[in-house]
This record gives C-alpha cells, sequence and structure tokens, in this order.
C-alpha cells in the first residue's frame, strides 16, 4: 500500500524535488495545496531548527498525517547573520526579492565591509501524526555575496549567491548543479535514508484517502 506525508509548502518545486529523491520508493508526497482550509503557521522561532520542527508538529496535529517541514534561509557575516530566519520577510510584508536584494546589498554599503561572506541554510523537521518529532536534519551551502544580482535562474536571492567553489550564482548554475550542492538539497540528503528505512518498518498509510 503507498504511503503519503504531507510536505508543509505550497511550493510545487519542494515537492518535486523531494518527489525525485524518493523515486521508486512507495511514499507519495502532499502539499498544502492538496488540503485546503489548513490554518497557516506562523513562524515564530528565533532558529532556522525551531521553525521546521514548530511547523512539522502543528501541521501534523492539523491534518493527521506524517509532516515535513522546512525552514531557510540566508545569513551575511557582515550583516551579523541577517536576514537569517526573516530572509522571506526582510523589509517588511509586500517587499519584492529585487528589493529585498537592494535592501541587502545597501545595508552591506552602508557597513563598508570587506567580507562578503555568506551562507544558506536549510533545516528540516520530520514529525508523527501525533506530533512527535522523529528527526531532523540541516544543511549548509557557504559562499560570497556578488556586488549585484546575477542570471535569471533559480528564486529569492540566488541572483546574489555565489557558492563555494564556483564562480556563478545560483542564479546562473543550471538546476542540475544547484540541486546537487544546495543547502536544501543538502538537508534533503541527510533526511532519505531515514524515510527510506521508516517507510518499510513504520510508515502507516496516514492520509491516504487525500
Amino acid at each position: 500500500m503507498r504511503k503519503q506525508i504531507l510536505i508543509a509548502t505550497n511550493n510545487p518545486g519542494k515537492v518535486s524535488e523531494l518527489s525525485e529523491l524518493l523515486a521508486g520508493s512507495s511514499i507519495d508526497l502532499i502539499s498544502l495545496a492538496d488540503r485546503p482550509g489548513i490554518e497557516e503557521v506562523e513562524e515564530t522561532g528565533t532558529t532556522f531548527a525551531a521553525n521546521a520542527e514548530l511547523k512539522a508538529v502543528a501541521y501534523a496535529l492539523q491534518t493527521g498525517c506524517w509532516a515535513l517541514a522546512d525552514d531557510s534561509g540566508l545569513e551575511v557575516m557582515a550583516l551579523g547573520g541577517r536576514p537569517g530566519v526573516l530572509s522571506a520577510r526582510y523589509g517588511g510584508d509586500g517587499t519584492s526579492f529585487p528589493e529585498k536584494i537592494r535592501l541587502l546589498l545597501d545595508e552591506m554599503a552602508d557597513t563598508k565591509a570587506v567580507d562578503r561572506r555568506g551562507r544558506f541554510v536549510c533545516s528540516i523537521a520530520f514529525a508523527s501524526p501525533n506530533g512527535e518529532i522523529l528527526f531532523t536534519a540541516e544543511g549548509v551551502c557557504d559562499g560570497v555575496l556578488a556586488e549585484t544580482p546575477r542570471g535569471m535562474g533559480g528564486f529569492g536571492y540566488d541572483p546574489l549567491f555565489i557558492p563555494d567553489g564556483y564562480d556563478k550564482t545560483f542564479a546562473e548554475l543550471s538546476p542540475s548543479v544547484k540541486r546537487a550542492i544546495s543547502h536544501r538539497a543538502k538537508a534533503f540528503q541527510e533526511i532519505i535514508p531515514f524515510l527510506r528505512d521508516f517507510e518499510a518498518v513504520r510508515l502507516d498509510p496516514a492520509c491516504s484517502d487525500a
């Protein structure tokens, strides 16, 4: 019998990426878009890990599903780790990512910092239908910030971030390269062996009629 896991996102790209990693398993992934009416969980944690866990627990309890949630963002050394957990809300609600990037570059210029190091961080948490956290993982991708946005691919801060070992931004690199080296890919790779083992011995077909 096939089993389902709720991925706590409305982003089809995240679901597709994880589905590729679970290819050949008996696990089907559903997203929040497949469960209309779910109350959105506010990210009140002060760390990526805390936000991932609170979302996994809350969505598992709301739906009765096994739930996997992630939280990720950009940390800039010269800005004391900002925007960090506020990456998606940097500059306030309604601020577009091109505007967020311009704000970040302006703040960098104001600091007159020479150090342009930064890193993307992704934390993942997996919860049972009763809200118990069963597994957590974290992935980090280190790099530097470009002086101006470059590239048309990717999303978010990708046009600004040059991962270590490359001279192109995430927005200039091919999707296959980004999937191999990104913070999210590293976190997903950590949790995949757990999900495959868990599928075989413990995973009940929760949400099978979703």
